[in-house]
């Protein structure tokens, strides 16, 4: 008995590996196909297989329970195939079946058993039918999924409300329906060896350079992974090769931002399972940046861009400062406050370094618990750490007072820029070292050498610190500060001008 066609390497029957002398003697019955899904699927609840007729042949369907929609199989396969009591033509069964009695509008043959099992679970159904060595796949796909909701990390106080879900054809279609233009093209890779997970991959024809397109499709492709469930699967091999703390692959989950980048010639990858969407290249000065910001003033806009970038540099240097100050570099404080901080730090058991990583590693355990923590409860962790371990440990000596102040203002700051927060967490403990051991000279140095590093990292030919290394005047309309949409021109800004020097 033999099914449908399959590779070489398989341990089924393949019709080219029988002697010419049998081959007349082969015969294709639905019954025994049906009976081999159910020999690979052994143990599985939610295959399905039943019997039935359909005119005057035997037919056999198989589905994945849960992916698929009982009602739309019965009403647009089970029940024309059924009810059908004429007789199938002897020559392109299939074809006949696929377009005089089957309704769906996705329907298709496959001969290959490995790529037909693929579709069985992805929620399509499989009709066999007597005599044929292929079989019909229909989609008829009912995956469960999470409704569109309000983005929870990238909240706007203007804007759509709308955010990515975990199905990937529910956020083609949200990008989709904004981008209402034929040059907008969604490619869909394969990449996992077990998973299998669909990831698309939109830009605007047009506007993305060809070669960088080529090289994201190469990349997607060279991944040689058993699973991929997520987006952090994908981001190493999408991101700078060159060593660095901070990331060229931007993340959103809202479907107007993704739109806005990919107008600028970005590429957007959208991954299936995953509620967000990578975005190649990014740049640093991006991360200062919001929907809001072109909703809003352009004076205000500045003025919130000014904001936030003041708040990633006191996250970053304030703690490593104020250690210097207060070990190295009395002379700059007041003598009041001098006066205070001596008094309070000569009540103290550790050093102003260590108390800064003492508090900074208290703060990191309790933000670690809070986000783990079931929601209902995750507002007493942060009483207990606010205010309970904080209290407890200036009155018994363990740090002072200046110093909690200087943590909890850098842990503020540092939730302002939520997509830098794991480099700024480590910067800003090297950091504190510095400043303990070498003073304003050996944080001056640790800024330069950042700097440095930050110029050298380039990604798909952008670099990152981009327009501003290299200088490029014309963009710098759109940077921190944001000039009103009549100046900012037809294309607010343009991927590929960035490395343009004028």
């Amino acid at each position: 008995m033999v099914i449908f066609m399959k590779e070489n390497n398989s341990p089924f029957i393949n019709v080219d590996d029988l002697p010419k002398s049998e081959l007349g003697n082969v015969k294709f019955y639905a019954e025994d196909n049906g009976k081999i899904i159910k020999d690979v699927f052994l143990n599985c609840f939610d295959i399905v297989v039943k019997n039935g007729v359909c005119g005057d042949r035997r037919v056999v369907f198989a589905k994945c329970d849960g992916l698929t929609s009982s009602e739309k199989i019965i009403e647009g396969i089970t029940k024309p195939m059924l009810h059908f009591s004429g007789e199938l033509p002897k020559k392109d069964v299939l074809q006949f079946i696929s377009t005089e009695i089957i309704c769906g509008t996705e329907v298709k043959t496959e001969k290959n058993l490995d790529l037909a099992i693929e579709n069985l679970l992805r929620g399509c159904v499989l009709v066999f039918v007597d005599g044929v060595e292929e079989c019909i796949v229909v989609g008829m796909q009912n995956i469960p999924g999470r409704s569109i909701d309000e983005p929870n990390y990238e909240v706007q106080e203007n804007g759509s409300r709308e955010g990515f879900v975990e199905i990937l054809k529910t956020n083609m279609t949200l990008v989709r329906k904004r981008l209402v233009n034929v040059n907008f093209k969604i490619e869909v890779l394969e990449v996992g060896v077990s998973t299998k997970t669909k990831v698309a991959v939109c830009y605007m024809n047009g506007k993305v350079k060809k070669e960088v397109l080529q090289e994201v499709k190469d990349r997607l492709n060279s991944v040689n992974m058993d699973t991929v469930l997520g987006e952090t699967y994908l981001r190493k091999a999408l991101d700078t090769k060159r060593r660095t703390m901070f990331t060229m692959v931007g993340k959103t989950e809202r479907p107007d931002t993704l739109c806005a980048k990919i107008n600028e010639g970005k590429i957007a990858i959208l991954i299936d399972g995953t509620p967000y969407a990578l975005i190649v290249p990014r740049l640093f000065i991006e991360n200062f940046q919001t929907f809001d910001d072109y909703l809003n003033r352009p004076y205000y806009a500045t003025f919130m861009r000014s904001i936030r970038l003041i708040s990633f540099i006191i996250s970053i240097f304030l703690p490593g400062i104020f250690v210097a100050i207060g070990l190295f570099h009395q002379e700059l404080l007041p003598e009041k406050m001098l006066y205070n901080v001596v008094v309070m730090e000569s009540n103290t058991l550790f050093t102003l370094t260590v108390e800064a990583l003492i508090i900074h590693f208290i703060y990191e355990i309790v933000r670690e618990a809070g986000l783990r923590v079931p929601k209902s409860i995750g507002h007493a962790v942060s009483i207990v750490g606010a205010l309970v371990i904080g209290d407890a440990a200036v009155t018994a000596g363990l740090i002072d007072a200046p110093m909690l102040i200087v943590v909890a203002m850098t842990a503020i700051t540092s939730l302002v820029e939520t997509d830098l927060y794991h480099a700024i967490a480590v910067l800003r403990i090297a950091f504190i070292i510095i400043g303990g051991t070498s003073g304003f000279f050996g944080i001056m140095v640790g800024v330069a050498i950042l700097v440095v590093n930050l110029s050298s990292v380039e990604n798909f030919g952008v670099y990152f610190l981009s327009p501003l290394a290299p200088y490029n005047k014309s963009l710098f309309r759109d940077t921190i500060t944001r000039l009103s949409m009549e100046k900012l021109g037809k294309n607010i800004f343009d991927i590929n001008k960035v490395g343009e020097q004028k």
